[in-house]
């Protein structure tokens, strides 16, 4: 039974219980318009009979009062909140460019601000600076969530790091660092940090039982960062676990097949944290979406991927099977400095007589299924939650607020004209950021950018709310959705920080991350030796850029008309557009045959999204990831870990923040050579740190090879 006929069972209740009659109507408004599986029914008619939140985890976190007089905007939280988004956005940064990467969450600041925050109360004098207490007491939970939230906007790395990175490597073209920072505040203005709703959980408040999440923190931190010295620095090995490949190194198809580097990853297992967290913790993703982000690697990766490159689609097998880069007629790394004129735009007539640009089977099928994601996010939100969005659309300034809403009235609302300013002026940052220096990026171009995104805000955030998995719109646009501002806006609604004090957090915080960003970045490309290039001795390989790079060449050199069009090398891959809008629409008509099978865990823009990472992450990232994520869910399902909602993002956090502080360990103390070259490092030579590198799939090696002057793929193009 669906929940639509559920809602019908519920309004015709026995008469003579008139009680359950009422709490049942009551319930009719916290049942959703569309299946969403992480629904439960029972726990929103009991949360509306309580005055209370429908869904049981707001509950639980938050509570149903508010004490308008606890402290918020105090120096003290802004202090902090200042440190933490400068840190933790510049270490990112410095991880960024890193093979594997980590990522330090806003979770690290919330559990570090918290202790601090409580010393500051400590050891400080009350005095007054500007009118201003130093020290307005004990440290308050609104105060740590403002922080928590100022720590996690731009958290990840801004945007533009890839935009100003491509240009300086392949382009080695090097913009002022005044355009830079106009470049970073105008796109770190829509990258604000993700802060999820389980971070509500406040430390000490409420009766827990069991290690307080500091001390769970502290222990997890210090053992992830003793582990990992073994695949960091001492046993590398571990790792690229791709042990089948070990035993026949030459062997190609066995090392395309098992390897971890270019190839699909059968050897299935890492003992690297930083591999397995590289696209996200698989402790905080629901099952099912987990379910079909492995269900769509295993068919796309496992299944298509091998049968296009055996059969030699798009002459793939002169190139590697899985590679970030792009390669030209004769299998080489493509050369775009021969394809332009001497002020970098597109030469036309040197293009035909150089080469048309191929890229790696992964690579295709991953712009495949991008493609296919676009069309599938519209036809999934419009068939399940069309009625939702509508129904929604039309309540939302009428309907009868929760009791959150009702808490919230009694603050100053953030005025609709700061909003306009912000827009106003960043889209005239935006606009001055490709005039003002010659991008040769036409202004409407940039307008049709931000109309696009406009439109998908929608469906996107939907699909994020219910899966935790977000579909990016780069493919299109190269531009990311600002999803996160609202979600830090639904943390402050539910922990009731005033709506002005949260304005001018994001705004502070935005602006400070980037810079700190591109301090960072400048740092790292001015010291590091050999940055973004193969084989950077320390992992600074910039994958991220590399990918960012071919893709630029795609987009904005080329073209993609020369790529997708009728009549060339990939025009097949336009067809995954009709894939992605039918897909949706056959699993809606199977689930409103069988609403209660298991089709309507199926979730399309998911399945064709998820793995669009690839590259650069590889099969490293996803089969462990996916593994982990399955072990750790069923047994959370079998009960057999009952403390774990209280501790999976402590530990998440707890696990990236030790692999950073060890790497850092590991780069600057025992790398650091004594001449005090970055780069020049001091790496152990033996077995375990060389193995995996001396294969085919280190190599990248091809199934087949040219003789000089051979060439594959079409004999003229346009």
């Amino acid at each position: 039974m669906s929940l639509h006929d559920e809602k019908s069972d519920m309004a015709q209740s026995d008469p003579e219980k008139p009680g359950v009659e009422v709490a049942s109507i009551e319930a009719l408004g916290a049942l959703p318009d569309f299946d969403d599986p992480n629904f439960d029914k029972d726990a929103a008619m009991e949360g509306l009979m309580e005055d209370d939140s429908p869904y049981p985890e707001v509950r639980s976190a938050v509570a149903n009062t508010d004490d308008p007089d606890i402290p918020v905007s105090t120096i003290r939280s802004w202090t902090l909140g200042v440190i933490f988004a400068t840190v933790l956005p510049g270490m990112n940064q410095f991880f960024f460019f890193r093979y594997p990467s980590v990522t330090i969450t806003s979770i690290v600041c919330q559990l570090l601000s918290f202790p601090l925050g409580r010393l500051w109360a400590r050891v400080v004098p009350n005095v007054k600076i500007f009118g201003l207490e130093l020290n307005p007491g004990p440290f308050s939970i609104k105060e740590h969530v403002l922080v928590t939230i100022m720590g996690g906007v731009a958290v990840t790395s801004a945007y533009a790091t890839d935009i100003v990175a491509v240009q300086r490597v392949p382009m080695d073209d090097r913009h002022v660092h005044s355009a830079n920072w106009v470049l970073y505040w105008w796109n770190c203005s829509a990258i604000l940090g993700s802060t999820s709703f389980d971070e509500c959980t406040y430390a000490g408040a409420g009766n827990r039982s069991g290690i307080r999440r500091e001390m769970f923190f502290l222990w997890a931190f210090l053992g992830s960062t003793a582990w990992y010295f073994l695949p960091g620095y001492l046993f590398t090995a571990l790792s690229y676990f791709s042990w089948v490949c070990w035993i026949a190194p030459n062997n190609v198809p066995l090392n395309q097949m098992f390897g971890y580097v270019h190839g699909m990853g059968m050897s299935l297992i890492t003992f690297d944290w930083a591999q397995i967290a590289y696209i996200g913790s698989p402790l905080a993703t629901p099952w099912w979406a987990e379910a079909n982000v492995m269900a769509s690697f295993v068919f796309f990766f496992w299944i298509l991927t091998p049968a296009l490159y055996y059969s030699n689609a798009w002459g793939s097998k002169y190139m590697p099977i899985s590679s970030r880069g792009s390669y030209d007629n004769t299998g080489a790394a493509y050369n775009v400095s021969r394809i332009l004129n001497a002020d970098t735009t597109f030469n036309e007539e040197a293009y035909k007589a150089y080469s048309p640009l191929f890229i790696s089977t992964t690579f295709a099928v991953s712009y495949g299924l991008s493609f296919a994601s676009i069309t599938a996010t519209l036809t999934h939100c419009f068939l399940f939650y069309r009625k939702q969005i509508w129904t929604q659309a039309r309540r939302s300034m009428k309907e009868q607020p929760d009791i959150h809403a009702r808490l919230m009235a009694r603050y100053r609302q953030v005025p609709e004209w700061w909003y306009g300013v912000v827009f106003l002026s960043q889209f005239v940052i935006g606009i001055i950021s490709i005039t003002l220096w010659d991008t040769k990026f036409p202004v409407q171009y940039f307008i049709l950018a931000l109309a696009i995104s406009f439109f998908y805000v929608i469906p996107i955030g939907i699909i994020q709310a219910i899966t935790n998995q977000q579909v990016g719109l780069n493919v299109i646009t190269e531009l990311i959705i600002a999803l996160q501002f609202t979600s830090d806006f639904k943390l402050g609604h539910y922990m009731k920080i005033p709506p002005r004090a949260m304005f001018w957090a994001q705004v502070l915080a935005t602006a400070i991350s980037g810079t700190a960003q591109l301090g960072v970045q400048s740092w790292m490309f001015s010291n590091i030796q050999d940055i973004c290039a193969p084989d950077q001795k320390d992992g600074f390989i910039c994958p991220s850029t590399e990918v960012f790079g071919t893709a630029s060449i795609i987009w904005g050199v080329i073209g993609p008309a020369k790529q997708f069009s009728k009549g060339q090398v990939y025009y097949a891959l336009s067809f995954f557009f009709l894939v992605g809008f039918i897909c949706p629409l056959a699993s809606w008509v199977i689930s409103r045959r069988f609403p209660n099978s298991w089709i309507r865990y199926i979730n399309f823009p998911v399945i064709f999204s998820q793995t669009g990472y690839i590259p650069p992450a590889s099969a490293v990232n996803y089969i462990p990831w996916g593994i982990i994520g399955f072990i750790f869910q069923y047994a959370i399902r079998r009960r057999h870990f009952s403390w774990w909602t209280k501790y999976n993002y402590v530990l998440s956090a707890a696990m990236d923040s030790g692999v950073a502080v060890a790497a850092i360990l590991i780069f600057f103390c025992l790398q650091y050579p004594r001449n005090g070259t970055i780069g020049e490092n001091n790496v152990l030579t033996w077995w375990g740190n060389t193995v995996y590198t001396n294969t085919a799939d280190a190599a990248g090696t091809p199934m087949l090879t040219l003789a000089d002057g051979q060439t594959f793929g079409p004999t003229s193009w346009t």
